[in-house]
């Protein structure tokens, strides 16, 4: 990825809330211009929180956090008008029209009308349609994309979308991965918040992963996934076995519950993979080979690897 400039700097974030809960602990993060981070992590991790801080709808504890060098609390109004939200839950007006929400959030910010700006920004959403809709009427996909819309009404440089894609089907999924897409192409930076690692897989270019209100890896995807992302040799016998060889036990294979695959997890970084050994004693052991092939860790594998190490 071409170095960018960041747009947004997180300092030692810390919150902890009246109850004694501390959901954020010492978070430094920078997040570049133009970029897609997305950020994992299970239920109570913290990504919500995290995000709600930046945004200015939590107070942290301590630390700084700053916008295109303003920052959160002494520039509040700058950073707002900088920044766009969508988040988790479906907050929308039932009985509003379409054109009438989106308009009345750019508003909000102190942005003239501009009707050219919003039809062209609800034909981008596939809403161009439903403008004269009321709200009620839409499918809970399409008040998803209005509340992207009203989120982007006033032009922000910075988006954060918390669980975008939380309960709609996998076909509009990918349509939002795209719409995603079009807006980094436009300039914003995106952040978004996802229990779908395949979305993060799919159009992120950097992977924040946290657990516990901490930051454990933040990295370029590939790069996250070359560094501890493991190899998979599958070996698929002629003949099932109803039980691994004891010349094969130093391996730790697994074995498929038909008996005809034999799975090896090996790090493809070490000099000596193990792997010439294990089909030499495969053979001693008097298993034949019918295939073999490998497989790259996904990044939902290392995921649970570093949550696990963590827990």
């Amino acid at each position: 990825m071409t170095e960018r400039k960041t747009i947004v700097s997180v300092k030692g974030l810390t919150k902890t809330y009246d109850n004694g809960h501390q959901a954020l602990k010492g978070i430094d993060l920078d997040i570049q211009e133009g970029e897609i981070l997305a950020l994992l992590g299970p239920n109570g991790a913290g990504k919500t929180t995290l995000i709600s801080t930046i945004c200015g709808l939590v107070s942290p504890s301590d630390g700084s956090v700053s916008v295109a060098g303003f920052d959160i609390i002494k520039d509040f109004r700058k950073t707002r008008e900088l920044i766009g939200l969508v988040p988790q839950e479906l907050t929308l007006g039932a009985f509003d029209k379409v054109i009438n929400t989106v308009s009345f959030s750019r508003g909000l910010y102190g942005k003239p009308a501009d009707t050219a700006l919003i039809d062209n920004l609800l034909d981008e959403l596939s809403l161009g349609d439903k403008k004269h809709s009321m709200v009620q009427q839409l499918s809970g996909g399409m008040k998803r994309r209005v509340l992207i819309a009203k989120a982007l009404s006033h032009e922000p440089r910075v988006l954060f979308l918390d669980e975008p894609t939380a309960g709609v089907d996998v076909e509009l999924r990918k349509d939002m991965w795209a719409i995603v897409e079009r807006l980094r192409q436009s300039g914003v930076t995106i952040i978004l918040t996802t229990h779908y690692i395949e979305e993060a897989e799919e159009i992120a270019d950097r992977v924040g992963i946290i657990s516990g209100g901490e930051l454990l890896e933040l990295e370029e995807k590939q790069i996250l996934m070359s560094k501890l992302g493991k190899k998979r040799l599958v070996i698929e016998l002629k003949n099932p076995v109803d039980a691994l060889p004891a010349e094969l036990d130093e391996y730790g294979l697994t074995l498929s519950g038909d008996g005809t695959k034999l799975t090896y997890t090996f790090d493809a970084r070490q000099e000596r993979t193990g792997m010439t050994s294990l089909l030499s004693n495969i053979a001693t052991a008097g298993l034949v080979v019918k295939d073999l092939n490998t497989q790259q860790s996904s990044l939902e594998d290392i995921f649970v690897d570093i949550v696990a190490a963590e827990a």
